[in-house]
């Protein structure tokens, strides 16, 4: 993907995810790893409203070198870069959203994790979902602890392609913006679904989660 593309990919997917309602107002930040340094929405940005030309330009230190002010959120991910690469060498875009379902579910669980392994899909195209405890916006402390957890799942040999910023929202990552938002639209169904279902609800079996590794590779 070229500069060029990479900077049209962020405006439509900053479009498509706020029509939808998955992001709102200012909230929420896309940003792309280059070959050279990274581009990423700018502070107090309607993704909604995004200009390819006024995308903020980074080199790969994180320097401003044109654009609007990046988000503050840049160290984030610039760490889920570092953290993700380590296990997918191909991670190029990471999205954050203020979804509503996630931070309500987020709200309510005192686990470790999101959410349980409720659907094949969630498990397929998600996985594991760390939930990360609450930091102010921008707290590098909250960015350690992303790239720790990225980093001990991808030992435990379950990669991870998402956290959630408990009472903030979710990350997810992969290797082009459409995969990354396609990673999300999972995340925001599932978190929908268990807020729709009973408390008892039980989760797949080992049984049925070790079929969806054999057969499709789950990271579960």
């Amino acid at each position: 993907m070229t500069e060029s593309q990479a900077r049209e990919e962020i405006c439509r997917i900053g479009a498509s995810l706020f029509a939808r309602g998955y992001v709102h107002a200012t909230a929420g930040n896309i940003s792309v790893r280059l070959d050279d340094g990274f581009l990423i929405t700018p502070t107090d940005a309607c993704l909604g409203q995004l200009d390819p030309a006024r995308l903020a330009w980074l080199d790969a230190n994180t320097q401003q070198l044109g654009g609007d002010k990046a988000s503050k959120t840049i160290a984030l991910h610039a760490g889920i870069y570092s953290a993700a690469g380590q296990f997918d060498a191909k991670t190029r875009c990471v999205i954050h959203t203020h979804s509503t379902h996630c931070v309500a579910l987020s709200l309510r669980v005192a686990g470790a994790e999101l959410l349980p392994a409720l659907t094949p899909y969630f498990v397929m195209k998600v996985g594991h979902v760390p939930l990360i405890p609450y930091h102010r916006p921008g707290d590098p402390a909250a960015a350690a602890l992303v790239a720790q957890a990225i980093a001990r799942y991808g030992a435990e040999g379950t990669p991870i392609r998402a956290v959630m910023l408990a009472r903030l929202g979710p990350n997810v990552w992969h290797d082009s913006p459409a995969a990354a938002m396609a990673t999300l639209e999972e995340l925001e169904e599932t978190a929908r679904l268990m807020q729709l279902c009973p408390a008892a609800t039980p989760s797949l079996t080992e049984a049925q989660i070790a079929e969806l590794r054999a057969t499709f590779g789950a990271r579960w």
